[in-house]
């Protein structure tokens, strides 16, 4: 049996990339706000992060709760705008540094508080997404 390749269409591929064209710099500007001192909390990338997960769990439940069908909507947003404003690369390499550095409590508090605060902000997300009173998907 033939094995049948599924390409991406290049009008998503277009969503995916305006999104992140305009998530990198929305990322930038906030990291520009909140400014880190050497061998502290990684603030910036902490409220980025935690930000981006509390969006994700807003859109992706109105999108597919709420919302009808769209094919760029959840591309534009989840993967384009919300895959580059969040940096998991940055926070990898925040906590090896901070290792390296010989600050392995901040390390390990800035994990663990990444990884809570990130479900938190997705579940809170989530939870503000169904509260808003919109009609479901298909009238009910």
């Amino acid at each position: 049996m033939p094995v049948r390749t599924v390409r991406a269409q290049p009008s998503i591929l277009a969503a995916i990339a305006l999104g992140g064209a305009l998530g990198t710099p929305a990322r930038y500007g906030v990291a520009q706000l909140v400014h880190d001192g050497a061998g502290s909390f990684p603030w910036a990338t902490w409220w980025i992060n935690v930000s981006g997960s509390l969006v994700l769990g807003i859109v992706l439940a109105l999108v597919l709760e709420r919302f009808p069908p769209t094919r760029y909507l959840r591309p534009f947003v989840a993967t384009g705008f919300l895959g580059s404003y969040t940096t998991y690369s940055t926070f990898a390499v925040e906590t090896d540094l901070l290792v390296k550095n010989g600050h392995v409590a901040v390390a390990v508090a800035y994990a663990v508080a990444s990884l809570l605060a990130g479900f938190v902000a997705v579940w809170a997300g989530i939870w503000m997404a169904r509260a808003v009173p919109l009609p479901r998907r298909g009238g009910t």
